[in-house]
């Protein structure tokens, strides 16, 4: 994603966009698995999944059993296809990378809950929206 000069809005070919999203996904049965390596972990696969579909991770906080987002996103990527891709890659390579961990906590390879929390932001919002997102750190 390009910014257009001297704005907040973004251009590409044929457009020009301001596509603001807040997600929340939350752990199987709220497991509090998201502390620790574990933690950083998936929120380092979160950015980098997100950098790859060419969006721009504006916030990323939670707790031990969900986390917040706060991103912007080009047009041809749906919010669905968005969280789709996030839960799928973040589970898979978490299941991976701490098997022993998260077998405690998931006997059938679960990681996410199957539904989410999704809402467009306005750009006057987001000052509001970082603010709140930061305070759940603590």
């Amino acid at each position: 994603m390009r910014r257009k000069p001297k704005s907040n809005l973004y251009v590409n070919k044929h457009s020009v966009f301001l596509l603001q999203y807040h997600i929340v996904l939350v752990t199987k049965h709220r497991k509090e698995i998201l502390n620790g390596e574990i933690g950083e972990y998936v929120y380092e696969n979160i950015k980098e999944t997100l950098k790859n579909k060419k969006c721009n991770l504006l916030e990323i906080s939670g707790k031990d059993d969900y986390v917040h987002l706060l991103v912007e996103c080009p047009p041809d990527i749906s919010p669905a296809e968005i969280v789709q891709v996030i839960k799928i890659r973040s589970a898979r390579f978490t299941r991976k990378n701490f098997s022993e961990e998260v077998e405690k906590y998931y006997l059938n390879n679960m990681f996410w809950e199957d539904g989410y929390f999704i809402s467009t932001s306005h750009e006057s919002a987001i000052g509001n929206m970082n603010n709140y997102l930061q305070k759940q750190k603590h």
